[in-house]
Order: C-alpha cells, then sequence, then structure tokens
C-alpha cells in the first residue's frame, strides 16, 4: 500500500522545517514537537516520520526524551515510527528498536560501515531504512554537506541481498516546494531491488499521484504539510 507520511523534524526541541537541509533556513519553527505528531496520528497519519536534524548535523542524537514521547504516543494509536538523524553506531540504532521504534534511519553510517548496517539488517528484517540522499547525482552524506563519489543506485547496490527499504531525497529540490524531479526517481526505482520511500520538493498532489505510478513505496511530506500549500486529508483521499 501507497503511504503518504508526515515529516517531524526536531531542532532544538522544537518541530522545524528547513530549506535544503540549511540549519539556517528555518522555514517553519514549532513548539510542542510531540502534541504536533499527536494532530498528524489523529488527522490519519499510519505512519510518522521522525528526524533528530539536531543529530544530524551533530553526529549524535539529541532528542532522545521527545522521540520516545512520540512513539509512546504512537502505540496507542497503532502509528509506525521511523527515526533518523544522528544515528551513527549500531548502540543507538538497537537502543531504538529496542524501545519501540519501528524503523530506523541510517545514511552517513551506511556509506562509511556498511558491514555495521548489514549486520543490522540481518537482525532486524525490514526495520532499517538506507537513506539516499543526492545532491548533483551524487550520494551526500553527514548532513548533505560531504559529497561522495557515488550515484544513488550505486550506494543501493550494496545492500543488494538484505530485507531493506530506502528513502531517496533529492537535495537539489528539497524543501523549495517547487515539484520533484520524475525521472530520477523513476530511474532510482526501477534500477534497485528495495521498496523505495520519496522526499523532497513534493508540492502538490500530481507530485504525489505521479510517484506513486512510479513504483514507490510511499512519500514523506514537510514543508508543503506545514506551510499549508498541501493539505493531508486531500492527500490520503486521493491516492
Amino acid at each position: 500500500m501507497f503511504e503518504v507520511i508526515p515529516a517531524v523534524d526536531l531542532k532544538d526541541g522544537k518541530c522545524v522545517q528547513l530549506q535544503q537541509g540549511q540549519a539556517e533556513k528555518v522555514l517553519v519553527s514549532l513548539k510542542d514537537p510531540v502534541k504536533i505528531a499527536v494532530n498528524w496520528m489523529e488527522r490519519g497519519a499510519k505512519t510518522l516520520h521522525i528526524v533528530d536534524l539536531s543529530g544530524t548535523f551533530g553526529g549524535n542524537l539529541y532528542h532522545e526524551k521527545i522521540i520516545f514521547e512520540i512513539v509512546r504516543e504512537s502505540k496507542n494509536r497503532n502509528v509506525t515510527t521511523q527515526v533518523g538523524g544522528g544515528i551513527r553506531n549500531a548502540k543507538i540504532a538497537e537502543n531504538l528498536l529496542g524501545k519501540g521504534v519501528d524503523r530506523v534511519i541510517v545514511g552517513t553510517l551506511a556509506f562509511e560501515n556498511p558491514d555495521t548496517v548489514k549486520a543490522l539488517a540481518k537482525k532486524y528484517p525490514e526495520r532499517i531504512i538506507v537513506a539516499i540522499d543526492s545532491k548533483g547525482g551524487k550520494v551526500v552524506v553527514k548532513g548533505w554537506k560531504e559529497k561522495t563519489d557515488l550515484s544513488p543506485t550505486e550506494f543501493a547496490s550494496i545492500y543488494d541481498g538484505y530485507d531493506i527499504f530506502l528513502l531517496y531525497t533529492n537535495v537539489d529540490v528539497e524543501g523549495l516546494m517547487k515539484g520533484v524531479n520524475l525521472d530520477v526517481i523513476r530511474n532510482i526505482v526501477d534500477n534497485v531491488n528495495f521498496p523505495v520511500y520519496v522526499a523532497g520538493g513534493i508540492s502538490s498532489v500530481d507530485d504525489v499521484l505521479n510517484i506513486k505510478k512510479t513504483g514507490a513505496k510511499g512519500v514523506i511530506i514537510g514543508s508543503a504539510l506545514y506551510t499549508n500549500k498541501l493539505k493531508f486529508e486531500d492527500l490520503i483521499l486521493k491516492i
């Protein structure tokens, strides 16, 4: 089933949306992230995408307390949680998985230490999401600050044979709310061996429907929902 997943991005104790992942370009900053997460659940979200942006920039998890409060609320409502940002070692990942997080998202760790992520994937099938963030056609890591030499499909091929999900984000369009590059998305979905979630630039119902047609598993949407460019209820009715 295709999913529309709201993003709950955490920075300095608030729920925020950034433009192109740049800490100084804050589009939205809201207090009480737990209340916001509960609101998405009450509006019909079946999965929440929670990212510790402070952890992404700092290389460690900073918002454990808020994350686990959201997880507790999600369990009461049978809502799936997936958490990323600052998960740079197996201990952090296993702590999250052991305390109720349904899936963890790893990007930098998946690039720097694939053996660790493969071991996690074996131990926790269908609970590991490898984040593939690309800029100019190449994978970027460490909060999108470092560019690698790998294309998204080359990076994905490292994990062939493992029971994981992929999350593809096109940094070139992320946070701009000007639409998506469907050709790039279609190429990735067609050329990897995993279910693919898509994020970045999604700003219309047509974007969502067109991504669904590529065969992607779902979309993660942040800025367009928080700025009311898109209404969550409209999306879930039309998919």
